[in-house]
């Protein structure tokens, strides 16, 4: 990896895990900056550039979900949140806001560097080129760009949810199961992680202006999966066409 590929910002105020967390990284050869409060990580992401950003809720000056907000502003680098309240609303939060992934605390070293693993690879076989672009409405896809247009007004999206996005729409028209989203999108450890995967659901549907249950492009099947593409409610059939 190039450096700045494997740059890594760990924002926590308790100096042990903040030390356990940079040498367990560095010891996979991971470049690692580290802060302990709000204001610090949001400079050190102007100055770094990181790659990837491990994000501690509970720290002084400005929280986690702060720093979260204020980093969808200008940034998609990928962040992991780190909260000590299992399936707690702090979880359910930090994603709603743009958060990639979590981890709980206490955690393993083998399951935080897992985590960052996973993020990081899933990110970069994001930004590999591809030569096509998919258009669904007012809806455009760039996947050599990474790009997403709707109606002529650039979208921000998360690396996880253009990961969702792209997924959905390569298979434009067929059933995309919950467990193949989980497992392609996070990691075969999240499969039946429903709640998840939702929650990333929603986020996306909020972005593209599709908010309902059965929207204009992505489409529910309960306890199955979605369908994705343009949906003509005037039309017979079931399924949603792309265009």
């Amino acid at each position: 990896m190039h450096e700045q590929e494997s740059l890594v910002l760990v924002v926590d105020d308790d100096p042990v895990l903040l030390k356990l967390m940079r040498d367990s990284l560095a010891l996979v050869d991971y470049q690692v900056v580290t802060a302990s409060n709000g204001k610090t990580a949001l400079q050190l992401i102007e100055d770094s550039k990181p790659a990837l950003i491990l994000l501690d809720i509970m720290i002084p000056e400005m929280d986690g979900f702060q720093v979260c907000e204020r980093i969808r502003q200008f940034s998609q680098v990928p962040v992991i949140i780190l909260t000590a309240e299992a399936q707690s609303e702090d979880v359910i939060h930090g994603l709603e806001i743009g958060a990639d992934d979590y981890i709980i605390k206490p955690f393993s070293v083998d399951i935080l560097l897992a985590r960052v693993k996973a993020v990081l690879r899933r990110t970069q076989a994001q930004q590999e080129t591809k030569q096509s672009t998919l258009t669904f409405g007012e809806l455009s896809i760039d996947l050599a760009s990474r790009r997403v247009m709707l109606g002529g007004t650039e979208v921000a999206l998360t690396p996880t949810e253009y990961h969702i996005l792209s997924l959905l729409a390569c298979h434009a028209g067929s059933i995309i199961t919950h467990d193949y989203l989980l497992t392609q999108v996070w990691g075969d450890e999240y499969r039946g992680d429903t709640h998840l995967l939702q929650t990333g659901i929603n986020r996306l549907r909020k972005k593209i202006g599709d908010t309902a249950r059965n929207g204009k492009y992505i489409t529910s099947r309960s306890g199955i999966g979605y369908i994705f593409g343009v949906w003509h409610p005037n039309e017979n059939g079931d399924l949603p066409r792309e265009h």
